[in-house]
């Protein structure tokens, strides 16, 4: 039987982190961390600190600052991930709109049309189901955003460089995989991967960008699916586990090696330095555990630093 949570005042909240081993040097402060973060999700970087999964005791030393410090550097870098996934964002609902435009029409029942789609029988419903779900997002959000309606009152219709500005990323994602093989990979072209690479990258990526927006905890989440193997696991000599790479493949480094292929250079330089001045200001904050338990967990290798060269 699963006993129901209580209301716990701050107070308890506080005497419950002792209990458990962590250090609390300013008690007033720690409440006011606790009341504007919460409790439940400040806890959830805890067992970082734990002495085993058993014993459900803070590693002796451990102080709430350590604990706090964790939870600011996974915000960060949450946030340094969370504008680079918006630019991948805009950049394949721009890429999309511009060659669905350029081969089908601007109007909804021209690049709407079922024949611009997959012939591929077995994705019929899938297909119908997309279309269906995307004409109910332009009538219910059509009249909502500027630029929908200015295209509704001046020109009657919304091309669809318009329309993806309010479909969300995870819609996009599945009409990338009802489009037509040739289309597919000329968008996959526009982007320096394979039509196979972007239909497994693309779900992964829209995943990431969710719990991002909604402030999930990022460091050790970990996708459904798993990216391919690329040149980049065996540049960077990752380990292996029964033939599998430990790292890269459907974690938070993954999404570092999909942004290397789908970034600007610029901007995945950028990226990469902003990660790692956060992960050294993290380091240096950490007393009881090392930054290494962290990129493990992170699934980044100790050379990830290396992906700026390659």
């Amino acid at each position: 039987m699963v006993v129901a949570k209580s209301f716990k005042t701050l107070d308890e909240q506080i005497e419950i982190l002792q209990r458990k081993g962590l250090i609390i040097r300013d008690v007033e402060e720690a409440k006011n961390v606790l009341l504007r973060e919460n409790y439940f999700f400040l806890s959830g970087y805890r067992l970082l600190f734990m002495e085993s999964t058993h014993n459900k005791q803070f590693i002796p030393g451990t102080t709430f600052d350590e604990l706090y410090s964790m939870f600011q550097f996974d915000r960060h870098i949450r946030n340094i991930l969370f504008k680079n996934l918006l630019i991948i964002e805009n950049n394949i609902k721009s890429i999309t709109a511009y060659n669905l435009s350029k081969h089908y029409g601007i109007r909804e029942e021209e690049y709407l049309s079922a024949k611009n789609f997959t012939s591929d029988r077995s994705r019929k419903r899938q297909v119908d189901d997309l279309l269906r779900k995307m004409k109910r997002q332009i009538r219910i959000n059509g009249g909502q955003h500027q630029a929908t309606m200015h295209y509704i009152e001046h020109y009657g219709y919304i091309p669809l460089w318009i329309v993806v500005k309010i479909l969300s990323f995870g819609i996009v994602s599945e009409f990338y995989q009802i489009l037509k093989p040739e289309d597919q990979k000329e968008i996959a072209h526009d982007f320096g991967v394979t039509t196979e690479q972007l239909i497994i990258y693309l779900p992964i990526l829209a995943n990431f960008r969710n719990l991002c927006a909604h402030e999930d905890i990022l460091y050790e989440h970990k996708a459904q699916r798993s990216i391919p193997d690329t040149p980049f696991h065996q540049k960077l000599q990752i380990p292996m586990t029964n033939e599998e790479y430990i790292y890269g493949k459907n974690d938070l480094f993954a999404i570092v090696i999909i942004l290397k292929q789908m970034l600007r250079k610029d901007d995945f330089f950028l990226l990469m330095s902003e990660l790692e001045y956060e992960i050294q200001v993290l380091s240096d904050k950490l007393k009881t555990i090392s930054i290494d338990k962290v990129l493990d967990r992170m699934g980044f290798p100790k050379n990830y630093g290396e992906m700026i060269k390659l």
